[in-house]
């Protein structure tokens, strides 16, 4: 009774620390601007099928897709034994779903095969950051808490699965020797090699070795359960409702900002009444906020606050950027960093100020993002179709621009004089509309 009590303790305070910490980020991404992004189901369904669970853009790259894969379906499968963990934890019985013969012996026999395949991608993807040591894990952004981070993934996943293969050889040992409380069921391929590690265990030893890895593996879960909303691997969760709202127009299609586009329309109608009562924004819109771009996170979309949360911290968007790659101090990697950086300190304020936020003199525009880096971006979108999750730094990017020309008016030399020859000129050149066609004449 005493250990059942232990485990519903523990399982009590890890699910409800998790449900704190996600709690917090949904308050965050609350804090963006409204989007209505209803439309479209029977596609946005399809795209969340073929990328966050087909993975159908990890495997752009042939190497980690397929490992990844293996780590994501191991996690996904392995985890339905949790069930299994869960009742036996609470009524203190042994695997209590055996019941079922032979096809509990093929679960298990699954369950190993997986845990040895995600074992050996978690070893090959430690190598790969920290031997190999590839271009995109090693960016400026990545030092210190994001490298670590990773790492500490890939260890406790490493030790979750040679604890769950060990839990079940000190089992299958004990099954073997029809020790109290160990009915015969399951079929173990891989953990019959660790025997010998348990074999020699006393009778005494052996129960204390497979309920201690018991206790190892669920300790671990919960554990990964607490820690995973404040990593960057929250990605397993936000993935699915990323990509089902993930931007379904034309890639270079890019949204006209309401309130802008109602003056244009007006100067473009010389019938017009500029005092008319505005006719009802189109189905889907919505009204833009006083402010014109993003210049702080609460400006952001909550798609984009989403983005941020979700963002797998994998580098495919920086490895890709041309600017990244030229050597600019752009890295899109680091723009969704920083946002929800900004966003995780805008909440602690919120939180701390009985849920108001007060001016803290910072701003996601300067003190995070810098000017240099919004300027380096071309606007190519490769770091939107190379995100393995759909997300897109270029649109936060083009959003923050908008508050510098529009909120500040500050653009780059070559831009500002482009403004001012389609102001003056009708169009970007530095020439006007009558002398356009004097280039046929010198021909």
């Amino acid at each position: 009774m005493i250990s059942q009590f232990i485990f519903v303790l523990m399982l009590g305070l890890g699910i409800s620390l998790f449900a704190r910490r996600v709690a917090f980020i949904r308050r965050n991404i609350n804090m963006g601007r409204n989007i209505d992004l209803s439309d479209r189901k029977a596609e946005r369904w399809k795209t969340m099928a073929l990328v966050a669970i087909g993975q159908s853009k990890m495997v752009a790259r042939p190497v980690a897709g397929i490992l990844h894969i293996f780590v994501y379906a191991g996690f996904v499968i392995i985890n339905l034994e949790m069930l299994e963990i869960v009742i036996d934890g609470i009524l203190g019985t042994h695997r209590i779903f055996s019941f079922v013969g032979p096809i509990y012996d093929l679960l298990i026999w699954a369950f190993e095969f997986l845990a040895l395949g995600v074992l050996v991608a978690c070893a090959v993807f430690l190598i790969r950051r920290n031997v190999i040591g590839l271009a995109r894990f090693k960016s400026k952004e990545m030092g210190g808490w994001p490298s670590l981070d990773a790492n500490i993934i890939l260890v406790a996943e490493i030790l979750l699965m040679f604890a769950f293969l060990s839990m079940n050889a000190a089992d299958s040992i004990a099954m073997g020797r029809g020790l109290e409380h160990y009915g015969v069921a399951g079929s173990f391929p891989i953990s019959q090699y660790l025997t010998p590690l348990y074999v020699g265990l006393s009778d005494v030893g052996l129960v204390f070795a497979e309920r201690g890895f018991w206790w190892f593996h669920i300790a671990g879960v919960l554990s990964f359960l607490v820690y995973v909303p404040y990593s960057k691997h929250f990605h397993i969760l936000l993935a699915f409702p990323n990509t089902y709202y993930s931007n379904l127009d034309e890639s270079a299609k890019m949204d006209n900002m309401a309130s802008v586009k109602k003056e244009v329309d007006l100067m473009m109608d010389p019938t017009a009444d500029p005092y008319a009562t505005p006719a009802p924004l189109p189905e889907g819109e919505v009204e833009d906020t006083p402010c014109f771009g993003v210049k702080d996170g609460s400006d952001l979309t909550w798609k984009q606050i989403m983005e941020a949360y979700s963002c797998t911290e994998c580098g495919r968007c920086t490895s890709v950027c041309p600017a990244s790659n030229t050597g600019k101090e752009l890295s899109p990697r680091k723009i969704m960093m920083d946002c929800r950086d900004r966003m995780d300190e805008m909440g602690e304020n919120r939180d701390s100020n009985s849920g108001e936020f007060k001016d803290d003199r910072k701003k996601l525009l300067g003190d995070y993002i810098s000017e240099e880096e919004l300027w380096a971006c071309t606007s190519c979108q490769a770091c939107v179709d190379a995100c393995p999750i759909n997300i897109s730094p270029m649109g936060i990017i083009l959003d923050m621009r908008r508050s510098l020309i529009m909120e500040d008016s500050k653009s780059p030399e070559p831009i500002t004089a482009m403004f001012n020859n389609i102001e003056n000129n009708g169009a970007p050149w530095a020439f006007p509309a009558a002398s356009r066609g004097d280039w046929i004449k010198e021909a």
